[in-house]
């Protein structure tokens, strides 16, 4: 238990004053650098498809045509912010009325995936079955498609659910702003992932999106979000931005050299199964630097 109640300090609040001047220099850029731009509704329209695929938030009904999902991926981090958002008030709440530790990770633990709907973990079941196949890369590609979940998926699933628990069971209110950041960058990377590997096959999610999407624009403007992420948690602290930027390039190398030895490029479900590995290894790092 802890000896006080958390308090939302001035470094706190600076923290999301500077996110919301990211946001709004984001939306600033995507106005210019778009050819719609939000007052055509092309850009907006962009937002509602992205918020449909890969949220479970109400959105209206928009046509899904090569125009509207043009710039789609440019919004797959504001999910992020989404879950960020949620996540931050939940901590807070329950260091301030000290939660128990295995209530904190429940709850930590079951937002994204109230947001989500949970597409991200179906991606990471999948891909943990293709993996332990053990067959060639034909054969992982026809696992992924399978809907049903082999035993490595349900082993594998809960080894997650039990690392996530841990981990969140021991993180506070205090590692908040970075941890929030995570939830935007996993986004960023997959959705780079996305644009810019070769992709495995023709059909499925992350053809269809690289397909659609104008993949030259879309790369700039999520280098963008890279650029402004780092430069946030750098504001947070240089030291643990270091560790933090070391270990996302190491997991993004591996998720390359997985999908291009395993698959052959990207897929959806590998571009979920990057998202999944990425936010509970990040959390493992941020728990893990209190202690240095």
């Amino acid at each position: 238990m802890y000896s006080k109640k958390p308090e939302i300090g001035r470094n706190t609040k600076l923290f999301f004053n500077e996110v919301g001047n990211a946001a709004k220099t984001t939306e600033i850029l995507l106005c210019r650098f778009c050819k719609n731009g939000f007052t055509k509704g092309g850009t907006m329209q962009s937002l509602v498809i992205a918020f449909a695929m890969y949220s479970k938030i109400p959105m209206p009904r928009v046509d899904w045509n090569e125009k509207n999902m043009k710039y789609a991926l440019c919004f797959f981090p504001w999910i992020g912010g989404v879950i960020a958002l949620l996540q931050a008030g939940w901590m807070w709440c329950a260091d301030y009325f000290q939660v128990g530790n295995l209530l904190r990770g429940s709850v930590a633990f079951f937002i994204p995936i109230l947001i989500t709907g949970g597409i991200h973990m179906d991606g990471y079941l999948d891909t943990i079955d293709a993996i332990h196949s053990y067959g060639d890369q034909q054969k992982r590609l026809e696992i992924l498609k399978d809907s049903n979940s082999g035993a490595f998926a349900i082993i594998y699933g809960l080894v997650y659910l039990a690392l996530s628990l841990g981990i969140w069971s021991e993180l506070t209110w205090a590692q908040m702003p970075r941890l929030a950041l995570v939830y935007c960058i996993s986004r960023t990377l997959s959705g780079l992932s996305v644009e810019l590997f070769p992709k495995a096959k023709k059909t499925g999610l992350a053809a269809t999106f690289q397909e659609q999407s104008d993949r030259k624009r879309v790369s700039i403007i999520l280098g963008i979000y890279v650029l402004l992420e780092a430069a946030i948690l750098v504001w947070c602290g240089w030291q643990i931005a270091g560790i933090i930027c070391a270990a996302s390039v190491i997991v993004f190398a591996i998720h390359h050299q997985m999908c291009m030895k395993m698959f052959g490029g990207i897929t959806g479900d590998l571009a979920g199964f990057f998202l999944q590995v990425y936010e509970l290894v990040m959390a493992a790092v941020i728990l893990g630097v209190q202690y240095i």
